[in-house]
């Protein structure tokens, strides 16, 4: 049975007007949330996306830029000034662009808005990941050994020692993926931090490092967690993430199959204790390394995640309006016990070449998405719409649920041979060999999967 929200009972709005500052199938997934309040929408868009579906979907929209994201939706004078002129009240970020940025959350606020996610100070704390770490100390959730890297390649060669090869930089300021290098011993460290340096720098303005003992094939879970400005923190159960192509997650499920009742209770109370560390508000994720039965905090992101929707299926609860009224200062209204049913599975489709992963822009000839029981589809596309190069190459996410994971891989297996997609190749081959091959459905996950399977052609 779903669990009501706050202000559901009554016809009060929280927001008379939102401005999503976004793009693609997150900002859809944001007006169509408003739209079941009540709530009017305001989308930008930059000049290649003139006509995309969150632009017609919403009541109004502004042009805020050409195409470059950092001339259009990373240009926050335009985003606040989109804001001011059509008489919004409150600004939801979405994920990606400014979504984990404390200045223009700050902006926001002085603008007299309201910001739908976390404080700027959260923000700040758990966007830099040396201080992340030290919060996760502090709450005596586990770290892998390691810290910043210093300065000096002296001092740092030190540190790697001290530590234990194999290692992992990573960004300090940032994640996804980017400024992230595996180093097997000294003879490749120089290298290394160079080169994570110079792509941290190009990708969060900050080539600070961090350095941290290399987990072999790990597993990859997140605890879904949400506070209201009341103080009060809730956690909504877990999701493996573990299938992934170079730190980025290609399928995500929940619950995350075959972990016992002991370590499922601890990621569970170990994410909240880093919630309540920092005082955390609106939706959150706090990520694990998972090594057996030992686990260990990765980093805590301060935003709603492209894989909210697994959670939404198996606990009832629609995060993103949730998302609505906690920002609007109403309390959670909700069991402490967040009660989860059945499975669920969301495979991520990329308009990307299948076997290189090379972006694959351009107009979807043919776009007819699945249906059918326990299948959800979120997506911009539609036939005739435009993969344009600028943005990330995200066309759908399909959701498949079941009363068990096996009935959910059934029905996951089904919606993606139903997926049509022509005019630019996409990664649904790839995701049809991952659901129907025998370790995906005997659950044997982990960070490695995807080495294991054979090459996909074009397909």
């Amino acid at each position: 049975m779903k669990t009501a929200l706050p202000g559901e009972a009554s016809a009060a709005r929280p927001f008379r007007k939102i401005l999503v500052a976004n793009r693609g199938e997150i900002a859809v997934r944001v007006i169509r949330a408003c739209r079941d309040l009540g709530i009017e929408t305001v989308a930008v868009f930059s000049t290649a996306d003139r006509d995309a579906l969150h632009v017609r979907l919403a009541d109004a929209a502004v042009c805020v830029g050409p195409p470059p994201p950092a001339a259009s939706y990373l240009h926050q004078q335009n985003l606040l000034a989109a804001a001011s002129i059509t008489g919004a009240q409150a600004v939801h970020p979405g994920y990606g662009f400014l979504a984990e940025n404390a200045d223009f959350a700050d902006a926001v606020g002085r603008c007299g808005l309201a910001w739908i996610g976390p404080s700027p100070s959260a923000i700040r704390t758990l966007g830099d990941k040396t201080r992340a770490r030290e919060a996760a100390i502090a709450a005596d959730v586990p770290v892998l050994p390691g810290g910043p890297a210093p300065a000096s390649l002296e001092e740092t060669v030190a540190l790697a020692r001290d530590v234990g090869y194999p290692l992992m930089l990573k960004a300090a300021a940032g994640g996804g993926g980017r400024g992230m290098r595996a180093v097997r011993d000294q003879t490749g460290l120089e290298a290394a931090l160079d080169a994570a340096a110079s792509e941290a720098r190009a990708a969060f303005g900050s080539g600070e490092l961090m350095l941290e003992r290399l987990v072999e094939r790990p597993r990859h879970i997140e605890v879904q967690v949400f506070g209201d400005s009341f103080g009060r923190v809730l956690q909504f159960g877990e999701r493996d993430c573990s299938i992934q192509r170079r730190h980025q997650k290609l399928l995500e499920e929940a619950p995350a199959p075959s972990i016992g009742t002991e370590l499922r209770r601890s990621l569970a109370e170990a994410a909240l204790r880093v919630a309540r560390r920092v005082g955390y508000s609106n939706a959150g994720t706090v990520e694990f390394l998972v090594d057996g039965d030992r686990f260990y905090f990765l980093e805590m992101n301060t935003r709603i995640q492209v894989e909210h929707p697994v959670t939404e299926a198996v606990t009832g609860v629609d995060l993103v309006k949730l998302q609505i009224v906690a920002a609007a200062g109403e309390p959670l209204g909700l069991p402490d016990g967040i009660e989860t049913l059945g499975h669920a599975i969301e495979c991520r489709i990329n308009a990307e070449d299948p076997g290189t992963f090379a972006p694959s822009p351009g107009t979807l000839r043919r776009f007819r998405p699945p249906a059918g029981p326990g299948v959800r589809v979120d997506s911009h596309g539609f036939e005739g719409g435009a993969m344009p190069p600028h943005y990330d190459s995200l066309l759908a996410k399909v959701v498949a649920y079941g009363k068990d994971r096996a009935e959910a891989v059934s029905r996951m297996a089904r919606a993606l041979r139903e997926f049509e997609v022509d005019g630019i190749r996409t990664t649904l081959p790839l995701m049809r060999r991952i659901v129907e091959s025998r370790p995906f459905a005997e659950a044997d996950l982990d960070t490695g999967f995807l080495d294991r399977l054979e090459p996909v052609g074009e397909g």
